[in-house]
């Protein structure tokens, strides 16, 4: 009976222990650097483009394969019943069994230097493919980091909310105090329970936020949004420092860096050599062949012949040929590819420009954005240490009874829109010197 207890005491320990390592599993919260890492080794767009990249590779195995001789195999038999004229209105019952075998070699010699155009684009094609994943990992990558700090943010204003609605509520005892106390009327209780109830919603919408951000970055992430959490990072408050002077020095790296623009410039040579391919239609084309077979013939009208083996061996035979093809007049086909392949040349050189001012556009932009951002930040400071004192100021008065219920939670509104906006400022100036760091190739999760 006591080994019985035991094992079950065994048995119930092992279940809490799996219990514990199951809810810690629950628990894990996610940091900014392992969202990122996460979203770039899952999200379904970089794995298409890693398949594109493979399929690349295989299309320069292909292209190789061009420059070698094709070599064919080939064995026929074939069978002929039935009459035959074998002489002016002599006919007779004829039967034939005859048997082909040969192999051949075919190798293109020159055709306008094609191939060796199509292998430089398959190379480029490659390359092109890699620098498209690259881009497409930092636009990822981006849009996690900005996920991850409307989480936070909206961690900080549940937090608010939930110190203002803790403050209501003792400051609907200290009325209730003052009103047992017969210092204050009724109706100043009722002023605050309505308070309370004003606070108690704004908890609610602050976590309706939150969780709606968190499900957004778990939807990004492509993770279940149960058990999802993140780990809060202690963010100081942003300064001028994070401020770049200049928006000159993040405008020329970016055009010197940024994948969009290597993107253009390989599509601008990928271009140029398909209008090298289209001109080789102009070219001749000179091929080399080669062939060796033998074939053996059966008819029931001779019975004299040779066997199988010894024909198959005395009839056979090699075959060289080179071939060349001129082009004269292709129903102005060449002259029509060699016309688009121009205009997509120039097409080309027109989209590097546009990724140009595009990425020139966007740096400006964001760095405009973030001079806002941090003036909308500095005046939320300043406005926040105002309303701080004024709200201190009303609530002295409204203790010694020199100020209503009504104008003490007017005063305390104002408190509670500039703690909010400060807030607000905080996190969309982090983001705004974030795009920065992110044009000028810096780490975006640091």
């Amino acid at each position: 009976m006591m080994e019985v207890t035991t094992k079950i005491k065994q048995l119930a320990l092992a279940g809490l222990l799996l219990v514990g390592l199951s809810a810690s599993a629950q628990q894990k919260k996610w940091s900014l650097q392992e969202c990122v890492d996460y979203a770039l080794e899952n999200n379904i767009t970089i794995l298409q483009g890693e398949n594109s990249i493979l399929n690349n590779e295989q299309n320069i195995d292909a292209a190789k394969g061009q420059f070698l001789p094709s070599v064919s195999g080939f064995v026929g038999h074939t069978l002929s019943l039935g009459n035959r004229e074998l002489f002016p209105g002599q006919f007779v019952d004829r039967t034939d069994n005859s048997t082909n075998a040969s192999i051949s070699l075919n190798q293109t010699v020159f055709n306008g230097f094609r191939l060796t155009n199509l292998y430089k684009q398959s190379q480029l094609n490659l390359e092109t493919s890699k620098l498209e994943l690259n881009r497409i990992k930092d636009d990822i990558s981006l849009n996690v980091v900005n996920a991850y700090l409307n989480v936070l943010f909206n961690i900080e204003n549940l937090e608010i909310a939930k110190a203002q609605y803790s403050f209501s509520k003792k400051q609907l005892d200290q009325v209730r105090d003052l009103v047992d106390a017969g210092v204050q009327p009724q109706a100043n209780v009722y002023d605050a329970e309505a308070t309370l109830s004003s606070d108690l919603q704004s908890v609610t919408v602050a976590e309706n936020n939150y969780e709606l951000a968190l499900l957004s970055l778990s939807q990004l992430l492509q993770l279940p949004y149960e058990g999802f959490e993140v780990e809060v990072i202690e963010l100081d408050n942003p300064s001028s420092e994070l401020m770049y002077n200049n928006a000159s020095p993040i405008v020329s790296y970016a055009l010197d860096n940024r994948y969009e623009i290597k993107v253009a410039q390989k599509n601008i040579e990928n271009s140029a050599l398909n209008t090298e391919i289209s001109k080789s239609g102009y070219l001749p084309t000179v091929s080399f062949n080669y062939a060796f077979g033998s074939n053996v013939f059966f008819t029931n009208l001779i019975d004299t012949e040779d066997s199988f083996f010894n024909q198959l061996n005395n009839q056979k035979g090699h075959r060289f040929s080179l071939n060349v093809s001129v082009p004269i007049f292709s129903q102005f086909q060449n002259k029509t590819n060699v016309a688009k392949a121009k205009i997509q040349e120039e097409n080309a050189q027109l989209n590097l420009k546009q990724a140009k001012l595009d990425v020139e556009a966007n740096v400006q932009r964001a760095f405009t954005d973030a001079k806002a951002a941090l003036r909308a930040y500095e005046a939320a400071k300043s406005s926040l240490q105002s309303q701080e004192i004024a709200f201190q100021n009303s609530q002295e008065r409204y203790d010694i009874g020199a100020m209503n219920a009504f104008d003490l939670e007017q005063s305390r509104l104002r408190l509670v829109n500039a703690e909010s906006s400060l807030i607000n400022a905080k996190y969309d100036f982090i983001f705004k010197t974030k795009v920065l760091d992110f044009y000028l190739g810096k780490p975006i999760t640091q």
